[in-house]
């Protein structure tokens, strides 16, 4: 990018990323438009972001509009994020669906799952149950969604280099459900990576997942609008069975919506059942 960022065009990205994938950016944040976007300017022979936005509107919904939504999208996560959510599946969630014998399968949606270690830690839970409970939870199935394709393909591969295994993942967890790899990373193993469907999916746009039991949005909801949250907090109630559950990130909450869930303490942790 060969010349600073005016106001108009970074008010012009602003309301093209909003609408595009729902991401509210701040003000004073064309440092991290310029820092994620010059590449890309680069590889397409663009010399400032009104001619990639020129672009972009001549394009319509072709691929450069997906490498910019994905350049833009942050993809920061690791194993067991935040801990409690995992304990809480473990000691009340998990239990609580294997005595509801009507239920089958447990089905579960971990949305923006970027490269597949929310949902591949929600398997390694399931799993670790199953075998402390044997014969209980046999059908679970994981649906993990993102709206990135880009990391879709890595979290479908299902093997990580030895950093990323690193961050949040135990030894023994590492020794039990991954194997080396022959480019020296590591693979989840089969039991892990056949619970789980990868899908791509964009929160804006309609859900045609189906029914779930539990829901993890995690992480997510910051980057968007009231509105917004709103808007996909009321769509993810829909997708819930009754007496589902939705979980949200450490540092999220409702704001609202008394009429379509109930808050459960859990001590530490907190979760929403659906009314």
């Amino acid at each position: 990018m060969k010349t600073d960022i005016t106001p108009q065009e970074y008010e012009a990205f602003k309301t093209f990323l909003q609408d595009a994938c729902g991401i509210l950016l701040g003000d004073n944040k064309q440092y991290l438009v310029k820092s994620r976007l010059r590449r890309i300017l680069e590889e397409n022979d663009l010399k400032s972001l009104g001619e990639l936005l020129d672009r972009l509107r001549k394009s319509g919904r072709g691929s450069l509009r997906e490498v910019v939504i994905d350049a833009m999208t942050t993809n920061e996560t690791l194993w067991f994020r935040d801990d409690h959510p995992f304990r809480i599946l473990q000691e009340k969630l998990l239990p609580e669906f294997a005595a509801r014998s009507a239920v089958s399968p447990l089905r579960i949606w971990s949305a923006a799952c970027s490269t597949g270690q929310e949902p591949y830690s929600v398997g390694m839970v399931v799993e670790e149950f199953r075998r402390q409970k044997p014969g209980k939870l046999r059908d679970v199935k994981v649906t993990a969604t993102d709206i990135s394709k880009s990391v879709l393909e890595v979290a479908r591969r299902g093997e990580y280099e030895m950093i990323a295994i690193g961050r949040g993942l135990s030894p023994e967890r590492q020794k039990q459900f991954f194997t080396p790899s022959a480019n020296g990373g590591w693979q989840i193993r089969p039991q892990i990576r056949n619970m789980v469907e990868f899908r791509e999916l964009n929160l804006l746009e309609r859900y045609l997942l189906g029914k779930f039991d539990i829901v993890m949005c995690r992480n997510v909801l910051i980057y968007f609008s009231a509105d917004l949250k709103r808007d996909i907090l009321t769509r993810i109630h829909a997708t819930l069975n009754p007496g589902g559950y939705l979980i949200l990130g450490a540092s999220e909450s409702l704001n609202g919506l008394p009429e379509l869930y109930e808050m459960v303490q859990c001590h530490p942790g907190i979760i929403y059942r659906k009314k």
